[in-house]
């Protein structure tokens, strides 16, 4: 009876991870997000001080060019982490499921248990 407790806990250990896990990947996208707006407006700005908004122009801003070059790279990583956090979901899914399976049969042996007490009790 004690490897299922020790199952349970297991199992519940697994889903807290899961759920950090998820919590981080959460943080990870919001942070990449705020990132992206920024550089967004740094390339608003510097296009609005050259007064060039075409990137195939010869004078076009170096540090916008950078600067889109790096928020476009965010955006990629952000939808990557996005993926990443699916995956995870569907983990935590599974490992929520087994835990549930692994909680009914404790509670079952444990009923079971508590009935072989009460019949050792009337027989003895």
């Amino acid at each position: 009876m004690k490897s299922r407790t020790n199952l349970v806990r297991l199992k519940q250990f697994q889903v807290n991870e899961k759920r950090r896990r998820i919590a981080q990947l959460d943080a990870m996208i919001a942070e990449f997000n705020r990132m992206a707006d920024e550089l967004e407006a740094q390339v608003a700005s510097e296009e609005a001080k050259a007064g060039i908004t075409d990137q195939n122009h010869f004078a076009y801003p170096t540090f916008a060019k950078a600067a889109r070059l790096r928020r476009d790279n965010l955006r990629t990583s952000q939808a990557e982490l996005a993926q990443q956090k699916e995956q995870a979901e569907d983990e935590l899914a599974e490992t929520e499921a087994e835990l549930r399976k692994a909680e009914a049969l404790e509670s079952r042996d444990g009923k079971q248990r508590g009935g072989d007490e009460g019949a050792h009790a009337l027989t003895g």
